[in-house]
């Protein structure tokens, strides 16, 4: 008899990612089959609108009981029991999943990332650690497997966000990232789309990430049926997030539809015929080519090595720039960047991240100091504060060489220059300069002012609301200072030029090429009159581009 009267709420096929498809082996197949089975009445007891919180967890304990002793009273249970004892996993792996049913009846809310991804350790995880337990694979594809399901299971609760308010009660978007936009009403708000969709794409952002971590498990994975079905997971993870990225959950069913299921089929058939590529080195290009960045033409002029090095500098600044730019809230984001510290630190031994391992392999090639990752990390922990001032020039030197300095650093390195130290680093406060005034109304946006308070001071100015600061007519004529210090920048880079290797610092010569002329239109515009971000025409990025076709 089974522990609820009615049938389960969904069967293999309904499910959003292959259950148990026909790629998996007949015997694989039916133990997986008796582990959904379990696993679904479980979900279904701890969801049933008709039952109080004790009764859902008088449920839940009797069915672990009914697994453990293999009780033919509950069929699902006993089914699960048998297969345990035939491949020695799936009763270890379901008590961990009926820990999260019983949270579920319980909680309601989860406050913080950390908080969120806990509970996916338990309502997911525990899946790919049985399939890979079934199928006698490598504790080296664990972590991987456990990227992949907590990041199924996030997209997941993105999907259904709506219908399991409305007949759940429960709300899966960290609590602390909705507060300051106004908490769930707000974000729930059939017209608040714009609000939702910052939060949305933040954690989309952060689930990108665990699908880039898990893109290493088909490499990992012995078994050719499972890597197939791990290939085609992948596929179907990447084509819901940018689903979601694209639509609102909350005002529609956003879902996978059958062209994305064949397409992914496909890639997980090519995993049957041949074992699969690396794909880090995929992660750290797609990161340089998603930017659009003008760096990427002095790049292309790189050796094969150099540039796979680059890419993978570049990607790790673009990531932690993301994390201190994105709408989560400082305590977040501070936790985000120390969990780079950690990569980092691991770099030398055993990095866990697509980006960490390219990175580690950079380094290794070309002795990078990797002091300058965690520089550039101290960097970017200002910029995840809530509002950012510097005091004193002292404190903007520092910024520069902590943001800026530190990737030039890196780079000359990649580019066999490291003597070229000097000029990177004057170079790379030059290009700070510029990007502070480039973007004073973005940065005030976020509460960020990078002139100095004691040059504001100096004329009269006091710390207030970012807003109020770039808006004074007197804001203006600081900026108009700090312009001609980063000409002056340019002229003393040109100067250090003349007795370096100008061919291999190409990239960084149109990377500065780039700046100038930003610089130059700038200053034509003038700072009294902005009009949002300037950018270059379409001459200037022929100019450049002529430029990177031509020997340095």
């Amino acid at each position: 008899m089974s522990m609820l009267a009615k049938d389960a709420t969904k069967r293999p096929k309904d499910e959003n990612f292959p259950v148990a498809s026909l790629v998996l082996s007949p015997e694989h197949r039916e133990a997986v089959l008796a582990f959904y089975a379990f696993v679904r009445l479980a979900d279904d007891v701890a969801d049933a609108p008709d039952l109080g919180a004790s009764e859902k967890l008088a449920r839940l304990e009797a069915l672990e009981q009914a697994l453990v002793m293999g009780d033919p009273k509950a069929p699902e249970a006993m089914l699960l029991h048998e297969a345990d004892k035939k491949h020695r996993c799936g009763i270890a792996q379901a008590r961990e999943m009926l820990r999260a049913f019983r949270q579920d009846v319980i909680k309601t809310r989860y406050n913080n990332w950390e908080d969120l991804t806990g509970y996916c350790r338990l309502s997911a995880n525990p899946v790919g650690r049985f399939l890979l337990q079934l199928h006698g694979e490598c504790a080296s594809a664990y972590a991987p497997s456990d990227a992949l399901c907590t990041a199924l299971q996030i997209l997941n609760h993105l999907q259904d966000c709506g219908k399991d308010l409305q007949n759940l009660g429960r709300i899966y978007i960290p609590l602390q990232w909705t507060m300051p936009l106004g908490g769930d009403k707000a974000f729930f708000d059939p017209a608040q789309a714009a609000m939702r969709r910052m939060i949305l794409d933040a954690m989309l952002d952060r689930v990108d990430s665990l699908i880039d971590s898990s893109r290493i498990l088909p490499e990992r994975l012995q078994n050719k049926r499972l890597r197939a079905q791990s290939m085609a997971t992948i596929a179907l993870a990447d084509r819901l997030s940018r689903r979601l990225r694209t639509s609102d959950p909350v005002l529609e069913r956003v879902e996978t539809n059958k062209a994305d299921k064949a397409r992914a089929f496909m890639v997980g058939l090519s995993g049957l015929i041949r074992k699969p590529e690396s794909q880090d080195t995929h992660v750290t290009a797609e990161a340089v080519r998603r930017s659009g960045s003008s760096f990427r033409l002095g790049m292309q002029s790189l050796s094969y090595e150099r540039r796979r090095a680059i890419h993978a500098v570049y990607a790790f600044c673009r990531n932690v720039d993301d994390i201190a730019d994105s709408n989560v809230p400082p305590s977040e984001k501070i936790r985000f960047l120390r969990e780079w510290r950690r990569e980092i630190d691991r770099l030398r031994r055993a990095p866990e991240t697509p980006i960490g391992r390219e990175l580690a392999r950079a380094s290794s090639l070309f002795r990078l100091p990797l002091e300058e990752c965690h520089a550039l990390l101290d960097g970017m922990e200002t910029d995840s504060a809530e509002r950012v001032r510097l005091s004193s020039d002292h404190d903007l030197h520092l910024y520069g060489r902590r943001v800026a300095g530190s990737v030039g650093t890196l780079s000359v390195h990649v580019f066999g220059v490291p003597k070229a130290r000097a000029f990177a680093l004057d170079l790379g406060r030059t290009l700070q300069l510029v990007n502070i005034l480039r973007d004073v109304d973005e940065d005030a946006a976020r509460e960020r002012v990078y002139i100095p308070l004691s040059r504001l001071a100096q004329l009269g100015l006091q710390d207030a609301p970012a807003a109020a600061l770039v808006a004074d007519p007197r804001f203006a004529r600081i900026c108009e200072t700090l312009a001609e210090e980063a000409r002056t920048g340019f002229a003393a880079a040109d100067e250090a030029l003349t007795s370096l290797d100008r061919a291999a610092l190409k990239p960084a010569i149109l990377m500065m090429e780039n700046y100038r002329r930003v610089l130059d239109r700038l200053i034509a515009r003038g700072w009294g009159m902005r009009q949002g971000r300037l950018r270059l025409t379409t001459a200037d990025k022929l100019h450049l581009l002529t430029r990177a076709m031509r020997p340095a």
